[in-house]
């Protein structure tokens, strides 16, 4: 299965506070059952021509296909018109989706995962940010969708897979602590659940992809165990590693040459293990 979350980031340096940033998040495993794992999946996708990013969990095949290629469709500008609000895109990559899926060979739906969800998150040309799933459960041969509300603070959204039990029990605590409210208590949590997961379903590096109020999908290089990753897959024998934006696993803007936090990077400690 998986451990994925979506987290809102939001100002509250305007005269009220509002979004700035929207993130997915998630674990790197694949799993067969009892029998083998893989450690370098990738979960979180974003396009490079509009500020949509998305990340899957239950079922690997199908949306690790699609999503790849709803991706690049609507970076060919074949998906989405231009002044689209955030609604219209969601509905627009739920219907492709869908779609392709009642071609999907009724031989394989009788092995595919009991549950498929999916996250999308966007933001619209007024800088209002919007997070949904669509989700597929094998008992009902249905596709159902929902939503989420944003608070007035940085917080956490979706929370699926099978990790999410021990991730919302670890949660309690980062909600009380002094980073309560912030984007980072919940990349803290995060990378904390996953370190002490006793859900064997759920392991590998963390990855991350987000949107900042401009720009399109941006895609964060991990530190992880003082190794280099990059959507789930392990990047120290490359060049060129600042190419890329890295963070560590409190949520530091580090260097991608010595892995450390940046020298004008904001500390982001975590007050319940340091």
């Amino acid at each position: 299965m998986t451990l994925i979350a979506s987290f809102i980031g939001v100002d509250s340096k305007f005269p009220k506070p509002k979004p700035a940033s929207i993130y997915i998040v998630s674990d790197s495993r694949i799993s067969w059952g009892d029998k083998a794992k893989f450690d370098y999946g990738r979960k979180v996708f974003g396009c490079k021509n509009s500020p949509d990013i998305f990340g899957y969990c239950g079922d690997v095949l199908f949306p690790s296909i699609v999503l790849n290629q709803i991706v690049d469709i609507a970076d060919q500008g074949l998906l989405f018109e231009p002044n689209w609000t955030c609604k219209q895109k969601f509905q627009a990559v739920v219907n492709k989706l869908i779609q392709i899926f009642n071609n999907y060979p009724k031989e394989v739906q009788s092995i595919t995962a009991d549950t498929l969800q999916i996250i999308h998150a966007s933001r619209d040309e007024n800088q209002n940010f919007f997070c949904q799933k669509m989700e597929w459960w094998k008992s009902t041969n249905k596709w159902t969708s929902g939503t989420v509300e944003f608070e007035d603070h940085s917080d956490k959204l979706f929370v699926l897979g099978s990790g999410r039990t021990e991730f919302l029990e670890k949660f309690k605590k980062y909600a009380e602590s002094e980073n309560q409210k912030t984007s980072r208590a919940v990349f803290h949590c995060f990378t904390d659940t996953l370190s002490t997961m006793t859900d064997k379903y759920c392991g590998g590096a963390p990855q991350l992809v987000g949107l900042y109020r401009i720009d399109n999908a941006k895609f964060f290089g991990i530190i992880h165990d003082n190794k280099r990753y990059l959507h789930g897959v392990q990047v120290d024998d490359l060049i060129n590693f600042n190419n890329v934006e890295w963070r560590n696993e409190l949520f530091e803007v580090c260097d991608g040459v010595t892995m450390k936090r940046n020298k004008d990077a904001q500390r982001q400690p975590n007050p319940l293990l340091h």
